[in-house]
């Protein structure tokens, strides 16, 4: 929390000893919780994992709206709590109602591209952001608990959602819509895809085990990839090694379609990723030293 993930990627450098690292799925400076880095060839992977939900932890403060829809950001409007906002009933039914699909306009404080610069630093010049409403599904919205101190209350909330869409805007909008105001006052990831903060390491983890400790709790490529996998024989490897053209076999002719891919692995190793043209697989990506990480 408080490292933007700039700077995480550039911590994970300095422990793995490791000039190549990647990030997929920003995390803003403010929120804690699950980031996927790759590493090395890994690093080539990043673009391909399906990470189309995400679930959160989110705290959301009533009474107030932020310029940054978070608690880092100055007041830029207070409004009422009604009585209503300290009723667990009528909370749990508020943030249920959340799910769906929906538009939503992200924070003026993003990074969605405006005319090739960035909303947030537009925004931190002072000038006017305007950001068109984009789709997004909450697939899952739910109350924790609620917590009340001298006036002020905070909904303790689970989400799981749809990528794109930001917990800071849920918030903005959910105080606006409950006639009243809100920013998010905490926000952590708990699963990004199938990664889970249970499959993860901290980074004070990472800085005392370097590489060896990140080799032994790396995630298994084939985990985190939408494609089906396909053992190696010995003698396959070498082709596979020089990009040559392998058979399919007699199972695959069935199974996979023409131009969809599958992972090839080899002792214990992803070696390409490969994809099906008429009666051969061809290398759509490949990794000479093979990715480390598989468990089948």
């Amino acid at each position: 929390m408080g490292l933007s993930s700039h700077g995480a990627v550039a911590r994970a450098r300095r422990a793995l000893g490791e000039s190549k690292v990647g990030h997929a799925g920003t995390l803003d400076p403010a929120a804690s919780g699950v980031l996927l880095l790759g590493a090395g060839q890994a690093t080539r992977l990043l673009g391909t994992i399906t990470l189309d939900d995400k679930r959160y932890l989110a705290r959301i403060a009533f009474g107030s709206e932020t310029a940054t829809d978070d608690a880092e950001g100055d007041v830029v409007r207070t409004a009422p709590i009604g009585d209503e906002l300290f009723d667990e009933a009528f909370a749990r039914a508020a943030v249920a109602a959340l799910e769906g699909v929906c538009e939503q306009v992200p924070p003026a404080f993003s990074a969605v591209s405006i005319d090739g610069m960035r909303a947030y630093a537009l925004a931190r010049k002072g000038g006017e952001v305007e950001l068109a409403p984009r789709s997004i599904t909450i697939h899952e919205a739910s109350l924790i608990s609620i917590e009340a101190c001298d006036g002020i209350v905070v909904w303790s909330c689970r989400f799981h959602v749809s990528k794109g869409t930001y917990i800071r805007s849920l918030a903005r909008d959910l105080g606006r819509r409950l006639g009243s105001a809100a920013h998010l006052c905490s926000l952590a990831r708990t699963a990004s895809g199938t990664v889970r903060i249970e499959d993860c390491m901290d980074l004070e983890q990472l800085d005392e085990g370097g590489l060896e400790l990140a080799l032994a709790h790396a995630l298994d490529p084939l985990e985190v990839l939408p494609y089906p996998h396909r053992m190696l024989s010995s003698d396959e490897l070498p082709d596979v090694l020089h990009g040559r053209p392998i058979r399919l076999r007699g199972d695959e002719c069935e199974s996979l379609a023409e131009g969809n891919a599958i992972c090839l692995v080899h002792d214990a190793r992803l070696w390409g990723i490969w994809e099906r043209r008429g009666a051969h697989l061809v290398s759509r990506s490949n990794f000479p030293q093979g990715i480390e990480g598989v468990r089948l």
